[in-house]
């Protein structure tokens, strides 16, 4: 048997990495039609990580073939996904929209990669190399074009406050997303991560601690009205079970820090799909956005350094003289 070289294990986990993205990027074009006929955000969002999860659940199962303990060796890493990387972010978000324009939350989120480069900086004491620090910028300053930041007037300060814990949160995400899989396949960790911070999600909605609103009215859907059920399974599909699972995935194969950076593309599709499904406008200033960011992950790839931010991506795997290959 043949080695797998690094490069080609990068190769396969950046294009795994951007399938999450796009899969990812999917749930806006699709939970906007339901925020429009009544529903909450935190309730789509509660609904849609209970129906991604309940779908990956028998995968799960399936792939853990008995051996629930590796389940229970990682349950603080299914813990941390579940409360922060699946309900805290995503409630921190919502919190900051509250009182600040989306455009300035979503990239108060998205700055997880830069949080990512400043902490390895200050715990391994080492600075990032050139190469990734200008594709931090380049990659940033897609960013700000893509997303178009609203300007003028201040900042509530509690908003900008839960934008920086969306941005804590995300961060944390991909950190836990690209640990040591312990033997956890990446869809059992999906799984009961989002079913677990479906279940805080409703839990925090039913007690009032934010809007909590379901509706069962049709929604309007390629020009035409479908069933709730409709978006909210094509979301529960594919822009979360898909879309975490990949993710996870790809974590794990990439490391922390170039799976985050990657993981900007789901702004960029996020775009194209408004463009495509909802007839919104897309500016060249976005396009440009879209192609820096492009090279902001291209300039961090090619670091010879690892990938990973707290966690290096894996190494290649070695055939053993005696047995099959296993990672060294």
């Amino acid at each position: 048997m043949t080695t797998t070289s690094p490069r080609r294990g990068t190769s396969a986990g950046l294009f795994i990495a951007v399938v999450a993205a796009f899969s990812f990027g999917m749930s806006g074009a699709f939970i906007k039609p339901l925020l429009e006929a009544g529903w909450s955000p935190a309730a789509a969002v509660t609904v849609r990580s209970l129906v991604g999860g309940l779908i990956l659940t028998p995968a799960a199962v399936i792939l853990l073939r008995g051996r629930w303990v590796s389940l229970w060796r990682a349950r603080w890493r299914v813990l941390i996904m579940a409360l922060i990387g699946v309900s805290g972010c995503q409630l921190a978000y919502y919190a900051a929209i509250e009182t600040i324009p989306v455009s300035t939350a979503v990239l108060f989120e998205y700055m997880a990669p830069v949080l990512l480069v400043v902490v390895t900086w200050v715990v391994t004491r080492k600075v990032p190399q050139v190469i990734v620090l200008i594709g931090t910028v380049v990659a940033v300053g897609g960013l700000l074009l893509a997303v178009g930041p609203a300007t003028g007037g201040s900042l509530d300060p509690i908003g900008v406050l839960y934008g920086v814990l969306a941005m804590i949160g995300c961060a944390v995400y991909y950190v836990v997303a690209a640990a040591s899989s312990d033997d956890l396949p990446p869809v059992a960790l999906a799984a009961s991560g989002l079913v677990i911070g479906g279940i805080v999600l409703g839990a925090v909605g039913v007690v009032g601690l934010v809007p909590f609103t379901l509706s069962t009215a049709p929604t309007v859907l390629f020009g035409g009205a479908v069933a709730w059920w409709v978006p909210m399974l094509i979301v529960g599909v594919v822009a979360t079970a898909l879309a975490y699972t990949a993710n996870i995935t790809a974590s794990e194969m990439l490391g922390s820090r170039l799976a985050s950076f990657t993981g900007l593309l789901e702004v960029v599709a996020a775009t194209l799909y408004a463009w495509l499904l909802l007839g919104q406008s897309l500016t060249i200033p976005q396009l440009i956005g879209g192609a820096l960011i492009l090279g902001g992950i291209a300039f961090v790839r090619s670091a010879r350094e690892p990938v990973g931010a707290l966690h290096p991506a894996p190494p290649p795997l070695d055939p053993t003289p005696t047995g099959p290959l296993t990672r060294v």
